[in-house]
């Protein structure tokens, strides 16, 4: 059976499993086991991308100190520079002993120079296994072959050693201090728990990930990190006047929808797949960090701003802690908004700096 949706059925099963609709959840550990993945990026211009997701979900409920208890606990675990939970680290142990696998020919580079640098690795091991936690400038550079990329890695041996040692399981990211992450082994800081064999963790993973998604493609490139595709999970869907096919997660279908005000971060899962974003919300949007001044149309770290089941804007604020302020320098309004629109967006905003411990200032 392939399920007929319109752009309206899709955003709606899109905005409730990412739990972004009304009915706010308010268990941290449940949200980050739901959502399976959260990326790390200590950008902060107004909160790092962490916060902002689990703020997003839980509003006043979040407690930056409850994810730090669960990290703590190996409840939440960093894994390629994404926070998972725990038990999910069974599902990739089975891809960490067989890397550098046979189906990705650009890891056998990487696993020519690590065997060139295998001196280097075994005097990580043992730093680690005897001293505990480290930062990577504390573990020397022992490798006698340098590390080669296009310019932006060329001679950072030790980093490239450390995540190429993540990927195979040996090593694991026990705490950060500031920006900094605290290597140990794997063994000490990951759960215990059963491998789950490829062939059923690949399958496994991709079900997640689409009951996190709701609905996505089957198939698509590859981007760096993790997937946004989901395979044969769920079912086939087409979506009226969007090109192909798609899968949806059928527990999703036939729910009544209540939405809300939400403030996104540019690294949000609902949003982070511009081009689904474009083709199911037709939004508009793109980070703009790297973009000269000039060029930007919505702000250095514009917060998408969702209303319902639509993208209906842009905040552009920056946290400025000394004057203790989140600084709002404009909204974007991509529709025009309606006095109920203007009022939550409004709350949304004064939540937010709330939840920083900031005051609002309206330029």
């Amino acid at each position: 059976m392939v399920h007929r949706l319109t752009r309206r059925d899709a955003r709606r099963i899109a905005v409730r499993a990412q739990l972004l609709d009304a009915s706010r959840p308010t268990d941290l550990l449940s949200v980050i086991r739901h959502l399976c993945l959260i990326q790390v990026d200590l950008t902060a211009a107004v909160a790092p991308n962490v916060d902002l997701v689990c703020w997003s979900r839980l509003g006043a409920a979040y407690e930056p100190a409850e994810l730090d208890d669960l990290l703590d606990s190996g409840r939440v675990v960093e894994y390629t520079g994404l926070l998972r939970p725990g038990e999910d680290i069974a599902l990739f142990r089975a891809q960490m002993t067989a890397w550098p696998g046979e189906e990705v020919t650009w890891r056998t580079g990487l696993a020519r120079w690590l065997t060139a640098s295998q001196a280097c690795h075994d005097d990580i091991l043992a730093i680690l296994r005897s001293d505990g936690p480290t930062v990577a400038r504390d573990l020397p550079d022992t490798c006698v072959v340098p590390w080669r990329s296009s310019g932006w890695n060329n001679n950072r041996n030790v980093p490239r050693m450390l995540d190429l040692m993540e990927a195979r399981g040996e090593i694991a990211v026990a705490s950060r201090e500031g920006r900094e992450r605290l290597w140990d082994l794997a063994e000490r800081v990951y759960p215990t728990t059963d491998v789950v064999d490829a062939e059923s963790a690949d399958p496994e993973r991709d079900r997640r990930r689409l009951t996190s998604l709701g609905i996505a493609r089957a198939s698509m490139t590859k981007p760096p990190g993790e997937p946004w595709d989901v395979g044969d999970a769920g079912e086939e869907a087409v979506i009226e006047g969007v090109r192909g096919t798609w899968r949806v997660d059928p527990a999703q279908l036939g729910l009544p929808f209540r939405g809300r005000a939400a403030l996104l971060s540019p690294l949000d899962r609902l949003v982070v797949d511009r081009k689904r974003l474009t083709e199911i919300f037709q939004f508009d949007y793109q980070l703009e960090m790297y973009k000269p001044v000039a060029k930007r149309r919505w702000g250095y770290f514009a917060l998408p701003i969702l209303y319902g089941d639509s993208f209906v804007g842009k905040l552009d604020a920056a946290s400025d802690l000394d004057a203790g302020l989140l600084r709002v320098n404009a909204v974007h309004e991509d529709v025009d908004f309606t006095a109920a629109m203007t009022r939550a967006v409004d709350r949304e905003i004064e939540s937010l700096a709330q939840f920083l411990g900031l005051r609002v200032s309206r330029s």
